[in-house]
């Protein structure tokens, strides 16, 4: 198969909004794929590259760029080999060499594919063929049910390889996946509530109402003295975070596969600020000034024993008894099982006196669903919040003349297209953000124009409104009312951002998705 035939249908995905269509298109490129193809191609299709972060920028490509071949040769085994050596040199010499491949692997390439290879080695590659858009055209190409598809995909973590499995092995194969303690899960995930008297009508009486932490997502895997620890977004951080390794290591249990947040607390045990916690996932991971305390909510396997499927009662025993000895009861997650009304309302109150987001309450009989936002997780906090993507960003005036103030909002189309503005805040920012704003967003610039920039679709900030109105002003048919800034996520992509849907579920008499 040749590149330009991946081009092709990167065209056409790009050209609609119809997520059948899409679909339809990416499942025709994979039924002509060869089975060594199927990978990459995927991969591609999603946005990224099957080697994982190359490290390689605008600036570098842009000073390698030549003549352009005047016709399409490579091939897409061609593209593959050439990324895979890429990400394979290291040591002296490796900048040199780097260059030449690139070199090489542009100047075979026409125009179009040029354009193609950059956009997709810098990550911005946009195409609107999001990850339930290529699962679908992967199901479809393969002829396998999608839950199986969907399930596989969750335990593998990794979209290309479950592609190739279906594609070649079909339904047999992607049944034979299994959990594996040291392969990360996509992780469950929570949908907004729209109250805790609506969740608590929604999943019934038989759920657990949990504390709702400012903190940061992790998933631990333990085998025997070997622990390791991973994000939401499956990085792993473990040599950054000893400290949570150490409390692991010291449950009473030989294999085990947890879920559960951590966050830095100060001196009285309170929340401290939530980039304090990031901090220990970035460049300043060492910063031992910064402790970590972990609090579980979930396990998924123990022993040599699957929870997956199981209820999320039996999860539950599972996790306390885990955890019963006195000196491991400060990793449980704080909350109440089978609450009444006063005692789940008493849990919220609880959660925001010690300074927390709110409660998360959750269906005792649902299994565990990663990588979904179910309505089985329902977050419950005491004002509305989106996580929203930042898709421009106006020069500000009067006292913040000079710096980039009013951000565009985006909410991420349900099928597949580019985020839909639904909002523009200056509101909540301090001159610390705005300071920031202005040095970091140049670097993300898609557009410049007289009145700011126009940014790639990348950043996440987590936005708190009052709510949600019908609107014509922006593409999205939705407005945001009375929005303002609360913090920036680095922990998470724009793929993981509120649809349109999460903005849609707080009109006025709108129920919650």
């Amino acid at each position: 198969m040749l590149l330009t035939d991946v081009l092709a249908t990167s065209a056409a995905v790009t050209a609609t909004r119809s997520r059948t269509a899409k679909a339809t298109a990416i499942a025709d490129l994979l039924r002509r794929a060869a089975a060594e193809e199927v990978e990459p191609v995927t991969a591609w299709l999603s946005g990224e590259v099957r080697q994982g972060r190359l490290g390689i920028g605008w600036r570098t490509l842009s000073a390698l760029s030549g003549p352009a071949a005047p016709e399409p040769s490579l091939t897409v085994l061609d593209v593959d080999r050439a990324l895979a050596e890429l990400a394979g040199v290291t040591g002296p010499g490796s900048a040199a060499r780097r260059d030449a491949l690139l070199r090489t692997l542009l100047g075979a390439a026409t125009a179009d594919e040029q354009h193609f290879l950059v956009r997709l080695l810098t990550g911005e590659l946009r195409q609107g063929a999001l990850e339930g858009v290529v699962l679908d055209a992967v199901a479809t190409a393969a002829d396998v049910p999608a839950p199986t598809l969907r399930r596989a995909f969750m335990l593998s973590g990794r979209l290309p390889e479950t592609a190739a499995l279906a594609l070649t092995g079909g339904v047999d194969a992607l049944v034979a996946v299994r959990l594996e303690v040291g392969r990360p899960v996509r992780p469950m995930l929570a949908s907004p509530g729209s109250s805790l008297d609506a969740a608590l009508a929604d999943l019934g009486s038989e759920v657990t109402v949990e504390t709702k932490l400012d903190g940061a997502r992790i998933q631990v895997h333990r085998d025997g003295d070997l622990v390791r620890v991973w994000t939401r977004t499956l990085r792993e951080v473990t040599d950054g975070v000893p400290e949570l390794v150490e409390r692991i290591r010291a449950l009473p249990c030989t294999t085990a596969v947890l879920d559960g947040e951590t966050l830095a607390l100060d001196d009285d045990g309170r929340p401290r600020a939530f980039q304090d916690t990031m901090s220990r996932f970035g460049s300043d991971a060492s910063d031992a000034g910064v402790l970590l305390s972990p609090f579980l909510f979930d396990v998924l396997h123990l022993d040599g024993r699957d929870l997956l499927d199981e209820p999320l009662a039996v999860r539950l025993d599972a996790l306390a008894g885990l955890l019963a000895a006195e000196e491991h009861a400060a990793l449980r997650m704080p909350g109440v099982r089978r609450p009444t009304p006063e005692q789940a309302a008493g849990v919220l109150e609880e959660a925001l006196a010690a300074g927390h987001e709110g409660v998360v309450v959750k269906a005792l009989d649902a299994p565990y669903a990663a990588g979904r936002r179910g309505r089985a997780w329902q977050k419950v906090k005491p004002v509305h919040t989106l996580d929203l993507v930042v898709l421009g960003a106006e020069w500000g005036y009067g006292r913040r003349s000079g710096r980039l103030s009013n951000i565009h909002l985006g909410a991420r189309d349900p099928d597949g297209g580019e985020p839909l503005m639904v909002g523009k805040t200056f509101k909540g920012m301090t001159d610390e953000l705005l300071d920031w704003q202005t040095r970091t967003f140049p670097e993300l610039t898609a557009e410049r124009a007289e009145w700011g920039l126009r940014l790639r679709p990348e950043l996440v900030v987590e936005i708190a409104l009052d709510g949600a109105q019908r609107s014509t002003r922006y593409p999205g048919g939705l407005a945001l009312r009375f929005a303002r800034v609360l913090r920036y996520r680095p922990d998470k992509t724009a793929a993981e951002a509120d649809t349109l849907d999460a903005v849609r579920a707080l009109l006025a008499g709108h129920p919650a998705d």
